[in-house]
């Protein structure tokens, strides 16, 4: 039989209370998403007010402290004055088989922007609505209509005329007569004189060369530029000038002698770089999406210093006139004000702790990965969540919130924090290497292999293991296809084209 009874018992247990429920939701909202959240609260809260800044400069977010860790020393021993740093830029290198980070280049600044269309048409009606302008006869639009299809977003044309050739037949009216290739080409020509210019190309050289070949005939340096495109289009993309001259010279296209080479060089590269490797993507749809940096990191004669970003950061108050009159009231008339009183003292806090945990993990990050920021991926320290949870003293879970959704602005371009974490590869010293820096590594590699022969995943295994970093070869070829780059046999025969 059972018996009642009362017992008393000591322990400890986590209460998840609605302040700490909102400071979690709070701290792992992105930038956009929280500012539309707060937008909510000011309307139904009426003991939360906007707070205007008084002037441009005081955007900064009151704990934004500066850290700093010592600054790469240059060539005078003991000197810590920031370091230049040049980041490659080739913005038309992806087709061209030699990976790059466009746009974190320094110098980006300084190239001429192409905006992209936002009136919302997509490329293949941007397209159809100039070809209804021609005048084609019926056979010579479908065909057009057909070849439009077989586009890709970049606008390269992604299918040989003979697959464009079955579509037609397996696609048209019952009895239409068939299409062949010398016509589907015919046709081809008319597309690729539409806009945007360079559309309707087959690679990267042809839709350089289309781009060129819209130029006015006597525009200084064109000839030039198309042979640079049609033979030396990689030494280009090294962005070194020394070794495409050598080899314009051996083919005897310039003249050291001569006083205007070096001009008509210059002049020819600077149209090869202002063509547009990318085409169709000017013309899109989707309206593009715009990532607001959570803090920023720059470079200052002490070293790197990291901030929030004010201009996005919440500028909440209490209103303290309805809080004073709330103040000299009593009764149960002003329970509701009372409790949204409550609330918004609940929501700047949870605020300040949101941002105050940011700015730590910031900080954490950059204090390790200082040196990705003096000289780039390739020295990328390995960094896992507990790495950063030990350093300020946190849950890793706290930091995976605070990582997910939230971007940093460096001098070498804007990243989500989660992308300084990576695994490591124990080297043979017993240090690890980043996966990001292996990466990086075989990047290089790639890009420095001499013309017309590729370096195998086997051989690129031994040259890193010649550096000390021992990988197999199955996981060079892992990284390399994750950066988007082809097999050596594949980089071989296109180099052979």
């Amino acid at each position: 039989m059972l018996k009642q009874s009362l017992q008393l018992k000591l322990g400890q247990s986590l209460t998840m209370t609605p302040q700490l429920q909102q400071a979690i939701r709070l701290l792992q909202m992105p930038t956009l998403e929280l500012q539309a959240h707060l937008a909510e609260v000011l309307e139904s809260n009426v003991m939360l007010e906007q707070e205007e800044p008084e002037a441009e400069e005081a955007v900064d977010f009151e704990l934004g402290a500066h850290f700093t860790a010592a600054a790469p020393p240059t060539e005078e021993a003991g000197s810590t004055e920031p370091v230049e740093v040049e980041v490659v830029d080739q913005p038309w290198a992806d087709r061209a088989g030699t990976g790059s980070d466009a746009g974190r280049a320094e110098d980006d600044e300084d190239r001429p922007r192409d905006l992209a269309d936002e009136r919302g048409e997509s490329l293949r009606e941007h397209l159809l609505g100039q070809l209804t302008l021609l005048g084609l006869s019926e056979s010579d639009l479908e065909v057009a209509a057909a070849l439009v299809d077989a586009l890709d977003d970049d606008g390269y044309l992604t299918e040989t005329f003979a697959e464009v050739a079955e579509d037609l037949a397996r696609h048209g009216p019952i009895g239409a007569a068939l299409h062949d290739e010398e016509e589907i080409e015919r046709v081809l020509l008319l597309v690729q004189k539409l806009d945007p210019v360079g559309v309707g190309a087959r690679d990267l050289v042809e839709c350089l060369q289309l781009q060129l070949s819209a130029l006015t005939p006597a525009t200084p340096g064109l000839g030039l530029a198309h042979r640079i495109v049609d033979r030396h289009l990689k030494l280009l993309a090294h962005r070194d000038l020394g070794p495409l001259r050598r080899a314009l010279e051996a083919e005897g296209l310039q003249d050291e002698d001569d006083a205007t080479d070096d001009e008509t060089l210059v002049a020819a590269v600077a149209l090869v770089r202002a063509c547009h490797p990318k085409p169709g993507s000017l013309i899109s749809a989707l309206r593009p999406e715009y990532i607001v940096p959570d803090a920023m990191v720059r470079r200052t004669t002490r070293g790197w210093s990291v901030e929030l970003n004010g201009r996005t950061l919440p500028r909440l108050r209490v209103n303290n006139e309805y809080a004073g009159l709330l103040g000299q009231g009593a009764g149960s008339g002003h329970a509701v004000l009372r409790s949204q009183l409550q609330e918004a003292r609940w929501l700047l806090k949870s605020l300040e702790i949101r941002h105050d945990t940011l700015l730590k993990v910031a900080r954490a990050v950059v204090e390790r990965q200082s040196e990705f920021l003096a000289q780039g991926e390739e020295h990328m320290k390995p960094m896992i969540l507990k790495d950063i949870a030990a350093a300020i003293g946190m849950h890793e879970s706290t930091v995976s919130r605070v990582t997910s959704g939230k971007y940093l602005h460096t001098p070498r371009g804007v990243f989500e924090l989660r992308y300084f974490f990576s695994s490591q590869v124990e080297g043979d010293d017993g240090a690890g290497t980043s996966s990001t820096a292996i990466r990086a590594k075989i990047r290089r590699l790639i890009t420095d292999e001499p013309a017309g022969e590729p370096l195998s995943d086997g051989r690129l295994a031994e040259l890193l293991s010649a550096q000390g970093i021992p990988v197999a070869r199955r996981t060079v070829a892992k990284y390399r296809e994750a950066i988007g780059i082809a097999s050596s046999a594949e980089r071989k025969r296109d180099s052979s084209r």
